[in-house]
């Protein structure tokens, strides 16, 4: 069962109660989080994100299973998750089967090379689970040789080097809507 601040508007992120779907899919993803410090934390942050993603994607199991996929690769690639969403809303305004005039797929816009370049042409980059295991990746990557510098990182991320409007707009969407209360 949900703790009280879930039933509780006056403590949660939003008035908005949850429905019995959305109850139970919260608490079947709180319960199988292993990338959160524990189950409160894990709480907190899936159903506040939740309420914030509802307006990008309405399944709330597609939107719970961005979230997890996305806080758990983060985690694991060292990136803040709020950081992680900000991307892939500039990215792909969270449509998984996106694909960019480059070629460009999924969530995170991951280039199809490189699943040649570790050998694995087979994988699906529209599967959530590749597309941000890759992205978070890659994006860890650029934020080790841009020695912690976000803005350079981001921007190699996109492939503007030495411009600044990608950045500032993942920024942007980070204060905006991704921001951790």
């Amino acid at each position: 069962m949900l703790t009280w601040f879930l039933v509780n508007p006056g403590f949660a992120a939003t008035t908005e109660r949850p429905d019995d779907q959305m109850r139970q899919l919260l608490i079947d993803a709180v319960n199988a989080s292993d990338s959160f410090g524990d189950r409160f934390d894990a709480e907190v942050w899936l159903t506040d994100m939740s309420n914030r993603l509802k307006r990008k994607v309405a399944d709330p199991q597609e939107r719970l299973h961005i979230l997890k996929t996305a806080h758990y690769e983060a985690s694991r690639a060292g990136l803040p998750p709020e950081l992680v969403l900000a991307v892939i809303d500039v990215e792909s305004n969270f449509d998984r089967f996106a694909i960019s005039s480059a070629g460009a797929r999924g969530l995170m816009q991951v280039m199809p090379f490189w699943l040649n370049e570790i050998g694995r042409p087979g994988d699906d980059l529209f599967a959530i689970h590749t597309n941000l295991r890759f992205g978070c990746t890659i994006l860890k990557l650029y934020l080790d040789r841009e020695r912690g510098n976000r803005s350079k990182a981001l921007a190699r991320y996109n492939g503007s080097v030495g411009k600044v409007w990608y950045p500032q707009r993942v920024f942007k969407a980070l204060w905006k809507r991704w921001y951790r209360q």
